[in-house]
């Protein structure tokens, strides 16, 4: 079994490109990103079969003249795994259009938070630490550590208000999360959104 050194080099260029831009956050990117490594991968499986030869009937052709089936059944069931894929990054990257205003993959609030904690406990610590090692602890130096104790408190405060402008996205769940039809914006007297939703 042979394998072109050009069919190679096309689906290793086509797996990267499609690994880099699934790397990214817009949804967009992350769509073709998964085509095209789609693409890549097909191409690394049929060409893995080597050259073409006779079909593979039951009767009438020598077993040594035939071409294998499995990397050409493996690559129409990806293909139509791919389809799949794209129809729901395709509905995701709609939704998330619909309901932001654009398609980027935000960071979650939890996990923002946790590394946010993290970041300032670390710094609290050094801070603390840096201060305890002082001997002569001055007024400025108490001045200063309770300025950078504030400014570390002001932090996390700051992110705990975004937090909670985040979650109070409208109230009704099913309409924030799961999707509503713009008209139900308009109609619902309750959602303080109107047409804007």
């Amino acid at each position: 079994m042979t394998m072109s050194v050009s069919l190679l080099a096309t689906a290793a260029v086509l797996c990267a490109v499609g690994g880099l831009l699934m790397l990214t956050r817009p949804l967009t990117r992350i769509l073709l990103g998964a085509v095209i490594a789609g693409n890549g991968i097909n191409l690394l499986v049929l060409s893995s079969t080597g050259s073409a030869a006779a079909a593979p009937l039951l009767y009438g052709v020598p077993l040594g003249r035939v071409t294998d089936p499995l990397p050409q059944a493996i690559a129409l069931t990806a293909i139509v795994i791919t389809l799949a894929t794209t129809a729901f990054l395709l509905a995701m990257a709609y939704r998330s259009y619909q309901l932001t205003g654009t398609d980027e993959v935000h960071d979650d609030l939890e996990d923002r938070r946790i590394f946010l904690r993290a970041e300032v406990l670390g710094e609290r610590a050094e801070l603390r630490e840096e201060y305890r090692a002082g001997s002569g602890r001055s007024r400025q130096d108490r001045a200063r550590y309770r300025k950078e104790h504030r400014r570390l408190r002001a932090r996390l405060r700051a992110d705990r208000a975004l937090q909670a402008r985040g979650r109070d996205a409208g109230g009704n769940l099913w309409h924030d999360v799961l999707g509503a039809d713009p008209e139900d914006y308009v109609n619902d007297k309750d959602d303080d959104r109107g047409a804007a939703g």
